[in-house]
């Protein structure tokens, strides 16, 4: 079975010390990427260990297949307890990081302890070296990208970088890298930010050889002839279908239509995107560069999800405001759902839906911790009693785009994802909207079939996350591809996502969650017969994992 190569690296930047290791058992186990990072998590980081505490452990892991060539291969993966859903959080970003960290010659990167002053870590194919960087407290990602740039000229592509939101501990912090890719749900930021962690560099020639299948190139040449909606609109081209279905959340998620969908689709993004915009070795190019020169406003987006928090939840009908508020994210390093899902919240506690400047004014004070900020960075879950508002959460995490209340099986998926309500765990969303194949679709409806498919969805993009292999890839890969690409049977794939799958929910476990977290803040006729059925094929305890199924390699 392919896999990544190299040794796994550890940094104490409290002691300043490292040690490199191999870790030749587990990559030839869990592949790369997610699954490494989330076997290494499971072994090191102790089950009671608080997000902010020196033992929580970071890591960032790629994988075999950032050695091709291949479109939907430039992301990597980053894991840690998160300080959102106090859970293992895996979270992975696109743009052009991963190669550069494929040069330092190392499978995965281990960043823990507690360094007394701020720090830049910068890895390469030399060694380690910690950069105190008392300055740049406060900084932006655009400032701190800037000040690597100018000062040792390292390129954005070879950083991930916090903002002020992840140094003041917001818990939906992101880790940026290219300026404007994100390390995003979850709050892994703010894992960084307490360490004093400003930034993190890669650089090397270091990149060890993996073989990959020259048959890659099927899959490339498809991903740059195909005309594609996604190259032009990207996930947002779908918002006009979710609204048509009565599933596009709407002011803090009490509606299911928004009457605004025309200032914020596919065709308002389309019409402020002004180049192409891609991550590394990728031809399928779905990245939504826009600007508006009239209202100065230029940033990388907004994505579906993003267009909902900030958008139809807030109640806001113009794009270029959604584009502003997705611009100050990616400079204060927020994950952009997570801090307009938050809005919103405190938008529909003081019936303010629409106030733009209120909303750009709210993400300023989140990131900084500034007056109601303070709160509002806590999260939803920890704050919707003192906003009387309902806690539209699982798990801590707040909800993505894809309506669950339409979509059955994706509410399902919301509920017992090990990250909480977050539509990329197992992308059973794409199963269930209209616009796929029909030998592939499921009624939104209901749950028959569904509990075994998602089962199946989990492990594969387990499987996906540590390839690494972008998840939009999903109209190009079959079995047979998989196969050809990772050399190993489908069902022997399916069998390491699960072990990941497992290896996450035991973690978990550990920190007391049950089945009483695999829960939904609506009702969904016979979702607790197909809850139980997905925990029979799992051969899970009420959400429990046996001690008994634990994978040990």
């Amino acid at each position: 079975m392919l896999h990544t190569v190299g040794p796994h690296l550890t940094i104490d930047v409290g002691t300043r010390t490292t040690k490199t290791e191999s870790i030749d058992d587990i990559l030839e186990s869990f592949i790369g990427g997610r699954g490494v990072a989330t076997k290494l998590a499971h072994e090191r980081i102790p089950f009671d260990a608080d997000p902010f505490d020196a033992e929580n452990r970071l890591f960032f892991a790629t994988g075999p297949m950032q050695a091709s060539t291949m479109s939907f291969t430039g992301r990597m993966n980053a894991t840690a307890v998160s300080p959102l859903t106090d859970g293992l959080v895996s979270s992975n970003a696109g743009g052009f990081m991963s190669r550069n960290f494929a040069d330092t010659g190392h499978a995965a990167v281990e960043i823990t302890g507690k360094s007394d002053e701020l720090v830049i870590v910068h890895i390469s194919d030399s060694g380690v070296e910690f950069e105190p960087v008392p300055a740049l407290a406060g900084a932006t990602v655009p400032e701190t990208v800037s000040y690597l740039e100018d000062e040792h000229a390292i390129g954005a592509d070879q950083t991930a970088v916090i903002g002020p939101a992840g140094e003041n501990l917001v818990r939906f912090a992101s880790i940026m890298t290219s300026e404007e890719r994100a390390f995003g749900r979850g709050g892994l930021g703010a894992v960084l930010g307490s360490k004093n962690v400003k930034a993190l560099t890669f650089e090397g020639d270091s990149a060890l050889d993996i073989d990959i299948p020259a048959s890659q190139m099927e899959i490339h040449r498809e991903a740059a002839t195909d005309d594609h909606i996604m190259k032009r609109q990207g996930t947002v081209a779908v918002m006009d279908l979710a609204n048509e279905l009565n599933g596009l959340p709407s002011y803090y998620f009490s509606e299911q239509e928004f009457e605004g969908v025309g200032g914020i689709n596919g065709a308002a993004v389309e019409e402020k995107k002004y180049k192409k915009g891609t991550c590394s070795a990728c031809a399928f190019a779905c990245k939504l560069p826009t600007k508006d020169e009239t209202r100065g406003v230029e940033t990388e987006g907004p994505e579906f999800e993003v267009a909902m928090a900030f958008g139809s939840n807030s109640g806001v009908d113009d794009i270029v405001d959604v584009m502003k508020s997705n611009e100050l994210c990616d400079r204060y390093g927020l994950d952009a759902i997570s801090a307009g899902n938050t809005v919103a919240a405190y938008l529909a506690a003081q019936d303010e839906f629409g106030n733009v400047d209120l909303i750009h004014e709210l993400v300023e004070k989140i990131a900084h911790r500034e007056g109601v900020g303070d709160d509002l960075a806590e999260g939803i879950a920890r704050i919707h009693d003192d906003l009387d508002v309902p806690n539209w959460t699982v798990k801590g995490m707040d909800f993505a785009a894809h309506e669950g209340r339409v979509l059955h099986g994706q509410g399902l998926s919301y509920a017992v994802a090990n990250r909480g309500a977050d539509h990329m765990y197992a992308v059973f969303y794409s199963q269930e909207y209209p616009l796929v194949d029909e030998d592939d679709a499921y009624d939104p409806t209901g749950f028959e079939g569904k509990p075994q498919r998602l089962i199946e969805k989990e492990n594969q993009m387990a499987v996906n996350d540590s390839g690494v292999v972008c998840k939009f890839s999903r109209d190009y890969m079959n079995p047979e591809r998989y196969e050809m690409l990772f050399g190993a049977d489908f069902e022997e794939l399916l069998a390491v996502g699960n072990r990941i799958v497992t290896l996450e929910r035991h973690f978990n476990n550990q920190r007391g969650f049950d089945r009483s977290d695999d829960t939904l803040p609506y009702e969904i006729p016979g979702f607790e017969d197909a809850l139980e059925e997905y925990y029979e094929i799992r051969d899970w305890d009420d959400g429990v994992v046996p001690d008994g199924q634990v994978p040990t390699e």
